[in-house]
């Protein structure tokens, strides 16, 4: 009897409804896929980012050896720079400088693991419909419109391994649909990877400076935002170690200095939005700058500085600096 009664239900739901729930898990089973995929499939490529008239070329090889998640990103462009990571730390070399830094509580976000730990809310604010085939580094895959449920996020494309769901480009797109940034794969290896690949090029780094960049992980520092753009959620709240090598050259006294830095992250699932707060300095000027889809945002509040940057609107990013405030405990 129970049975007859769900079953008359479900015929009771009209055809669209019945669809739009198929296409739901289909949505749901994809974006399982993309995050399993770049997190458990050994693979090496070489990929490009476009961002307004920039371009950068890095080259990423990723390993599962045993437990560990075994990762190394190298910039090919200007100065040599490698990120080798195991599980949540990484290790950035430096060799320009002969410095090592360290940054531990990491998670995985370099392309093409793009999707964060709330992913299966991406359906709330995107309309995620299956698009043409295409094929990227000569590799087949399925292309997926993701289309923006309000004006806080901009739209993309994402074109996924038709096998291995394996993220292969990702397309950002704003309210015309004109591409204003993406990330792709040139040449793309997946299944036998040679684990020496992973290693670090630079060896003799015993003589190198050491510069451990986590200071403190999983923290509450009383900072808020009170308004965030509907879907988004914090994933991760730190505090971190600006070093004084990375503003050396700064005219500011004070942004010189080496100091610490409180960071939280914001996401859809997709999109992501942090806000830092530092010591102010006086020689900063209050505004906002735009490259593709990158937008910056810099204010004081009484004696700190406040920055805020996402890939997403500059409405977006003001709503955020807007209502940033501190509740102390």
């Amino acid at each position: 009897m129970a049975g007859s009664a769900c079953l008359l239900g479900a015929l009771m739901v009209p055809a669209a409804a019945q669809d739009s729930t198929e296409d739901r898990r289909e949505v749901h089973s994809v974006l399982r896929k993309m995050q399993a995929s770049a997190q458990k499939l050994n693979y090496s490529g070489t990929f490009v980012y476009q961002q307004a008239n920039q371009i950068r070329t890095s080259r990423i090889t990723h390993v599962l050896d045993a437990r560990n998640e075994l990762e190394k990103l190298e910039i090919l462009d200007g100065q040599p720079r490698e990120y080798v990571r195991k599980n949540d730390e990484v290790m950035c070399y430096l060799p320009e400088s002969k410095t090592l830094q360290v940054e531990k509580n990491v998670t995985q976000e370099v392309f093409p693991a793009l999707l964060t730990s709330n992913a299966h809310a991406l359906p709330d604010s995107y309309s995620i419909k299956k698009a043409e085939l295409s094929r990227v580094a000569g590799i087949d895959c399925q292309t997926y419109s993701l289309e923006p449920r309000d004006a806080s996020r901009y739209g993309y494309r994402l074109c996924v391994e038709r096998d291995s769901g394996l993220l292969l480009r990702a397309q950002t797109l704003n309210p015309k649909n004109e591409v204003i940034e993406q990330i792709a794969f040139t040449q793309l290896t997946i299944g036998d990877i040679d684990k020496q690949r992973v290693k670090p090029t630079f060896q003799n780094t015993a003589q190198w400076q050491v510069e451990n960049l986590t200071v403190q992980s999983n923290i509450n520092s009383g900072w808020v935002v009170k308004s965030l753009p509907a879907g988004f959620r914090k994933i991760r709240e730190m505090k971190r170690l600006i070093p004084a090598s990375a503003t050396a050259k700064s005219s500011d006294a004070n942004a010189a200095k080496a100091h610490q830095v409180i960071q939280m992250i914001f996401s859809d699932g997709l999109a992501a939005i942090s806000v830092f707060i530092e010591p102010d300095s006086d020689n900063r000027t209050e505004g906002s700058l735009q490259q593709g889809a990158m937008t910056i945002m810099g204010k004081r509040h009484a004696e700190y500085w406040l920055t805020v940057v996402g890939e997403v609107p500059a409405s977006a990013i003001r709503q955020v600096m807007n209502s940033i405030e501190f509740k102390p405990r």
